[in-house]
């Protein structure tokens, strides 16, 4: 059978439609781009040709491959295989398998398959596009944090230098394409350069040479939560919506604790990345403060963050795998934060038992936490309700994209006056405001805020809310009945309901809000 397709790097298992097919993979498909899911059986989200280097039936030189369709199953599990890490999917509709295909085949479509193998962009080829721009696929604002203490000493400082540059060089990095920085850790952070400083490997490659050992202990943990603090700001040149990562390279162990500041780099929605090298021997583990050094600092102790190398000798062969895990932007689990993956509704009573001065305070108080998070097209969303007897949306999540237009509409927001009724305002809320995110990226949070007892039955809507996915947190001014407000509040009700007798008291509620939701939003991402 000649009848085999040519493919690109890029063909998925559904964009092919016979149970049984042959087809070819083209040489050379750069593998830190490859999306496979699963293990021996793909889930068809997968590439085809990256399924097939991932289960070792070719290698990187394609050739013939032959690929069987399969029903769909739950758990693909993740996998590293062959310079591929596939990724975890919980479930999809079909898979697939990969076999050798016939091979005489390879031979006649050699001549072929350089036709097709193109990105299915119909550009010409990304190598030989536009050098400046860099490798867009790689999406990465990177911070290197070497080692410049005691501990590594000159020589094996300026071998760090080298393996560092050549790992710069393999990014891609452009204007469009990832940008890097480098910090030193020794007794002080210093920060070297900046993101914004160089945007081709040239440059970057002349500054790394030119790095001077400072020397000191290796108070890795300063320079990372240094790192993560100063590092990444807008006028330093982070660009926003990239994954955020610092690389720490370590040699043996730190002198002081890092788990403080992985605590704040996740705060901070940085991904963390340690490469160890030396590790301690056995007869160094007495002079080692915590032996789980690594687990503390990383994004997720999930193995995919931590990287190890025996020596600084021959690390020639550790760049490639270590590129491909800092282009895989979608296994960077620490670039969402509670700040920048919420959708925020809120719920404001406008009944006449409020008054305009106490409504004022009110839409303050919705600024304020609002304020907090990082309101963008690609981040956090705001939206507003205002109800009596009757509801009227004055903003939904895609009307304000941000930060200032979302405080204007909320400073805008006119005293209705009126009844109340809550429990239908929460059904409004929950139909015509959170429907059309149901299915968004973001963890949907409701904040109701209200004066007085409802004329309608609260507990209904609310656990409606709820099982829609809306975590709703309930805040009852003056005769707002403590019964309705822990009726309304998400489990555990204690932390989600708050209660304060003036209006002037919401505002020292403010900071317990925004906890409570960063709460929520970590804990469901255990």
């Amino acid at each position: 059978s000649l009848a085999s397709t040519a493919i690109t790097c890029f063909t998925r298992g559904l964009d092919l439609r016979k149970g049984t097919e042959d087809v070819l993979c083209p040489a050379n498909c750069p593998l830190w781009q490859f999306y496979v899911f699963g293990d021996g059986i793909y889930a068809s989200l997968s590439s085809v040709c990256g399924a097939a280097i991932h289960s070792g039936v070719i290698t990187n030189a394609g050739g013939a491959v032959r690929i069987q369709t399969l029903p769909g199953q739950e758990n693909y599990p993740a996998v590293n295989a062959n310079g591929i890490q596939s990724q975890v999917l919980s479930r999809w509709a079909s898979s697939f398998s990969v076999t050798a295909g016939p091979e005489n085949t390879a031979l006649e479509a050699v001549g072929r398959t350089v036709s097709t193998a193109r990105p299915s962009t119909g550009k010409r080829p990304k190598k030989t596009l536009d050098k400046k721009a860099g490798n867009k696929d790689c999406k990465a604002d990177i911070a290197f944090l070497i080692d410049g203490s005691y501990n590594i000493g000159q020589r094996r400082f300026n071998l760090q230098k080298n393996f560092v540059g050549k790992v710069a060089v393999m990014l891609g990095i452009g204007t469009e394409g990832p940008h890097v920085g480098v910090v030193q850790a020794s007794e002080y952070p210093k920060i070297e350069f900046y993101l914004k400083n160089f945007t081709a490997a040239k440059e970057v490659l002349f500054a790394i040479k030119e790095l001077g050992f400072r020397g000191g202990n290796s108070n890795t943990g300063k320079a990372l939560k240094h790192t993560a603090q100063k590092f990444f700001s807008l006028e330093n040149g982070a660009r926003k919506g990239i994954p955020k990562i610092i690389v720490v390279f370590l040699d043996g162990w730190p002198s002081d604790d890092l788990e403080e500041a992985g605590i704040v780099a996740r705060e901070f929605g940085v991904n963390v990345f340690i490469v160890s090298v030396a590790k301690p021997t056995t007869e160094e583990l007495g002079m080692v403060q915590d032996i789980g050094f690594v687990d503390k600092a990383v994004c997720r102790s999930n193995g995919f963050f931590s990287y190890q190398m025996p020596t600084w000798f021959g690390t020639t062969k550790y760049v490639k795998p270590l590129v491909q895990k800092l282009c895989s932007h979608e296994q960077m689990l620490c670039s969402k934060t509670c700040y920048n993956s919420v959708n925020i509704g809120f719920l404001i009573d406008g009944s006449s038992s409020v008054g305009e001065s106490n409504f004022r305070l009110v839409l303050e108080f919705v600024s304020n936490v609002a304020k907090a998070f990082e309101i963008s097209d690609i981040g956090s969303k705001v939206a507003a309700v205002q109800f009596t007897y009757n509801q009227r949306t004055e903003f939904g999540f895609t009307d304000h994209v941000t930060k200032e237009k979302v405080l204007s509409a909320i400073r805008n927001i006119r005293y209705m006056s009126g009844g109340t009724a809550t429990g239908d305002a929460i059904s409004f809320t929950t139909r015509n405001v959170f429907g059309p995110v149901k299915d968004g990226p973001n963890k949907n949070f409701l904040i109701v805020l209200t004066d007085g007892q409802s004329y309608d039955d609260v507990r209904g809507p609310a656990a409606a809310a709820q099982k829609a996915g809306i975590t709703v947190f309930s805040v009852g001014v003056a005769w707002a009945p403590l019964d309705d407000l822990k009726d309304m509040a998400s489990e555990p009700r204690e932390s989600h309901t708050f209660f304060t007798r003036e209006f002037t008291g919401l505002e020292q509620m403010v900071p317990d809000i925004i906890r409570g939701i960063c709460k929520d939003f970590l804990d469901s991402k255990q």
